[in-house]
């Protein structure tokens, strides 16, 4: 009998192809997009050009590929810190805070690959996956605010859409107050305090005085 000896053509991967991306995103995050070359991501994701193109492809791939997968992991940690908490005050905290630690998460520069540098880029599929991921974030936090409302945490004329808005206002501009270096634990002490200036309730319309007394 005659045994089958043959051997898987070529050589077995040196890199996880994950990890080569987390740290496609590290240069991207410390460089932006146009300041990065393909010399910097081969020294920086440590895969040969060879190995980066075949498996990765070009810079504007390499950075969709990275951008979706970034996305992915904070999007999973985002949900995890919005629906674990029992009441919406430190849902809202808890999501605040996520943002502030994935920007200035250690090892990496300050600041969020998909709210710092994604935005800038001028490229058709890029902008339109970033407004598919800040409404997908936007609906979350509603989500979030209709469970509280149904639990009876906040009031009935509580704006949902309108709060949900401005979460992800406060939570852009922590990561951007990151980016400029600001310290994470000032940056967490601004989240807990946004978490509670964002459920305050509703103001009343003043009712005019030509209509008090009808």
């Amino acid at each position: 009998m005659i045994k089958n000896s043959a051997r898987p053509r070529g050589r077995p991967r040196s890199f996880d192809e994950k990890q080569a991306l987390e740290a496609a995103t590290r240069v991207f995050r410390s460089k932006g997009y146009d300041g990065v070359t393909i010399d910097d991501l081969v020294a920086g994701m440590g895969v040969g050009r060879p190995s980066l193109y075949s498996v990765f492809g070009d810079k504007r791939t390499i950075f969709v590929r990275a951008l979706r997968a970034y996305a992915e992991a904070k999007g999973a940690l985002a949900a995890k810190a919005l629906f674990s908490p029992p009441t919406v005050r430190d849902s809202i905290a808890g999501f605040l805070r996520n943002a502030v630690e994935t920007a200035t998460e250690e090892g990496s520069a300050p600041g969020c690959l998909l709210i710092c540098v994604a935005p800038l880029v001028d490229d058709l599929e890029v902008r339109r996956f970033v407004l598919d991921a800040v409404a997908a974030a936007t609906a979350l936090v509603e989500r979030r605010f209709r469970d509280a409302f149904d639990a009876g945490e906040v009031p009935s004329n509580f704006p949902l859409p309108a709060r949900a808005s401005q979460v992800l206002d406060l939570g852009r501009g922590l990561t951007m107050r990151a980016q400029l270096g600001t310290p994470r634990k000032v940056l967490l002490k601004d989240a807990d305090q946004a978490a509670d200036l964002v459920l305050l309730p509703p103001r009343e319309k003043a009712v005019p005085d030509s209509q008090a007394g009808r």
